[in-house]
């Protein structure tokens, strides 16, 4: 007896990162990950595709593929960093004319910090397309979250490289600046730390200072733990992957035991 096994003609999703990805360009050995989505999702077709291959390309990847022959995000990180904050301040510095150099600061810091980064990243279904190695995608939630808002900013970067400073601008205008009514809405660039400045200036007539206490971990994944101070005591800590984030923590963290927060502040 014969038994007639019927192959589909469906091409396979091979994992990537524990994810299905689409059949398309080549990824590695076999694999392959459709691009051309993501550059829908974008508004962008890449002349040189490993930009932004690399661009996607996390540190630890390469630690468990050799054979992947682009090097991790982390300069294209660097330069879509700069990119993005002159992007931002552009459009701020021609949107608001009336504002003082202090208040467009803080918008601007309301819109490149990590958290906001993170927002745009899911918009884009970054997740899907970060490569990663096993450990790291395994790892918790706010590390994966950092390691999103870095790659958005490799995006910008590698956008800036293959496309120029218009697109790159088209792109932040698309995916980040869209958030600037919300946040004054919300009144969200008033972050814990120009909060606590407030406060305390208000109060006390001085200002909080910060300290770097310790920094933990490896150079890739350091943690810092910073102090807040004022009237030369030490008032509150806190913890983070950059000193801003621990710094922001620690005023947070005072805030709170001030009984003050963004929503009663006044």
């Amino acid at each position: 007896m014969k038994i007639k096994i019927k192959l589909s003609n469906k091409k396979t999703k091979p994992l990537a990162n524990g994810k299905l990805l689409t059949n398309g360009q080549p990824l590695v050995n076999g694999q392959f990950m459709d691009l051309s989505v993501l550059e829908k999702k974008i508004g962008t077709n890449f002349n040189n595709k490993d930009l932004l291959k690399e661009a996607l390309t996390h540190r630890s990847y390469l630690n468990e593929n050799f054979f992947w022959k682009l090097p991790h995000n982390e300069r294209l990180e660097f330069l879509g960093d700069a990119v993005l904050e002159l992007i931002v301040t552009r459009y701020l510095f021609e949107k608001y004319p009336q504002l003082e150099e202090g208040k467009l600061t803080l918008l601007r810091a309301s819109l490149v910090n990590s958290k906001m980064l993170f927002k745009a990243s899911e918009s884009l279904s970054l997740k899907d397309y970060i490569l990663l190695s096993k450990g790291e995608v395994q790892m918790n939630n706010r590390s994966f979250e950092t390691i999103l808002a870095n790659a958005f900013e490799a995006l910008i970067g590698a956008i800036y490289l293959d496309q120029g400073y218009e697109k790159a601008q088209y792109f932040v205008d698309s995916f980040l600046i869209l958030y600037l009514p919300e946040i004054e809405e919300k009144g969200l660039y008033k972050d814990a730390k120009s909060l606590l400045q407030e406060i305390i200036q208000s109060e006390y007539k001085i200002t909080p200072t910060y300290k770097v206490l310790d920094e933990m971990g490896s150079d890739h994944e350091k943690i810092f733990k910073v102090g807040v101070y004022f009237d030369n005591e030490i008032k509150a800590e806190g913890l983070g992957e950059s000193k801003q984030e621990a710094e922001l923590r620690a005023a947070g963290e005072l805030l709170k035991r001030l009984g003050r927060n963004s929503n009663n502040h006044h």
